[in-house]
């Protein structure tokens, strides 16, 4: 990951725009626990690091809005209280004193269906759909990702994204437990049911939405809850169908970075056309007392994420 003290390089030029992110919250009121993998998770203690981030972004009058990259509550979350702990936790975000945009994560959609959380969310949704696009500045627009579009959570069972979905499960992951990687090599590992995929109707919006940014000549940055690029982030982590979104934004020039929540350690890359790929460290796996939530600023030719504590600071600069 590139040093911090690369942002050293930019010291008195001003950013065109600057705004903050957080991913993973994963709130629930219950003990603390581990992943999978046995990493320990504070459950309790992820809303004191949200609460710290909004009161920073607050302080930071040059914040333009914020970015919420998903999973805003842990799927352990007793499912009696999931609406008012969702609540509970969009209250805390609308205490920016600025917009906040949100992604939808798997862990939201164990939680709550996407007619709640897009409501709750403030996403204009088309039949329940999660992705979408805006422009802060003239020379940016933000494009982001619905990473389950196509899942086996989230939609009813007939649903045809639900169908499809359980059909890729079953020709790519013979094990009982479809969240369970095991046996799965290298890249396949992604194939398990709390990743998801995009689907055609979003691929064809993305493709259209990035060829317009071309012709304004506008830079884009893509966000999504889930990596699109293995080498930022374990196979675990990844968009079903990452390599098929990545050639579409590689039709373009215009995308120059892209980041993601989900893979909770978090990673960075720059892939063979030039685009930086951060995967932002998890706010839930911070320990009493420490944090993970950053700002980013914005200029013509860089972008510079400015870190907390276990969120490293990371100077992305664009190619020619």
């Amino acid at each position: 990951m590139p040093p911090a003290e690369g942002l050293s390089s930019t010291p008195t030029k001003q950013p065109l725009f600057s705004f903050g992110v957080i991913t993973d919250v994963q709130y629930a009121d219950i003990p603390d626990g581990f992943s999978f993998l046995g990493v320990p998770r504070y459950y309790r203690h992820s809303i004191q690091v949200l609460r710290r981030a909004v009161k920073k972004w607050n302080d930071l009058k040059k914040l333009k809005f914020s970015l919420n990259f998903g999973d805003m509550v842990d799927g352990f979350c007793p499912k009696d209280k999931s609406l008012t702990t969702v609540q509970k936790v969009v209250d805390e975000f609308c205490k920016f004193n600025r917009p906040v945009y949100h992604m939808i994560g798997n862990h939201c959609l164990y939680n709550l269906t996407r007619t709640n959380l897009t409501a709750l969310f403030n996403i204009a949704s088309i039949d329940g759909t999660a992705y979408y696009e805006f422009s802060p500045s003239p020379a940016y627009r933000f494009v982001v990702l619905d990473a389950y579009d196509i899942s086996t959570i989230g939609w009813p069972h007939h649903d045809p994204r639900a169908s499809a979905a359980s059909m890729l499960l079953q020709s790519k992951n013979p094990n009982l437990d479809k969240n369970s990687p095991a046996g799965l090599l290298g890249l396949d590992r992604r194939f398990v049911a709390f990743n998801g995929a995009m689907g055609e109707e979003q691929l064809s919006w993305l493709d259209d939405v990035l060829r317009d940014s071309s012709d304004r000549g506008q830079k884009v940055i893509i966000c999504c809850h889930l990596p699109l690029d293995p080498r930022a982030a374990a196979p675990e982590a990844l968009l079903w169908n990452y390599e098929e979104v990545m050639d579409v934004i590689h039709r373009y020039g215009c995308v120059k970075a892209c980041f993601a929540g989900h893979d909770h350690k978090g990673g960075y890359s720059m892939d063979s056309h030039g685009i930086h790929h951060r995967v932002l460290e998890a706010a839930l796996e911070c320990p009493p007392g420490s944090d993970a939530f950053g700002y980013v600023d914005v200029y013509h030719d860089r972008i510079c994420l400015v870190g907390t504590d276990r969120m490293p600071s990371t100077e992305m600069v664009f190619e020619p």
